[in-house]
């Protein structure tokens, strides 16, 4: 595995101090996982304005928070048509992941199925 891509459940576990996801990530990162997510899951869980959210902050210090660009987001609707789901972000997600990398999911349904589809070959995880 060269990756661990971080999907919104794993960001609200560490948002929430879930020590056992907290460990899982430390683990990762002291054997040399890269951590990846893109900006529209950050969108998803960061409400902060008062600096509430430090945990989620400490951890996207060392994450790889892609930007999505036009042509991620043709890939995801291409994606999104082929499987039959909505959600643009999942389907982005999805696009992160080479061959062997992990995402790290609460849904893991709908990206095993964007995953087949993709044909990138990642590992969906429950977290």
């Amino acid at each position: 595995m060269t990756a661990l891509i971080l999907d919104a459940g794993a960001l609200v576990a560490v948002d929430r101090d879930d020590r056992s996801m907290v460990a899982r990530l430390r683990v990762a990162q002291q054997r040399g996982v890269e951590l990846r997510t893109n900006a529209m899951v950050v969108a998803q869980v960061w409400r902060d304005r008062q600096g509430r959210q430090a945990n989620l902050a400490r951890l996207l210090r060392a994450v790889d928070v892609r930007p999505i660009d036009h042509q991620d987001g043709r890939q995801a609707g291409v994606l999104l048509g082929q499987v039959g789901t909505a959600d643009p972000i999942d389907a982005c997600v999805v696009l992160l992941a080479e061959p062997g990398d992990r995402i790290l999911t609460s849904d893991p349904d709908d990206l095993l199925r964007l995953a087949a589809a993709a044909g990138n070959h990642a590992v969906i995880i429950t977290c």
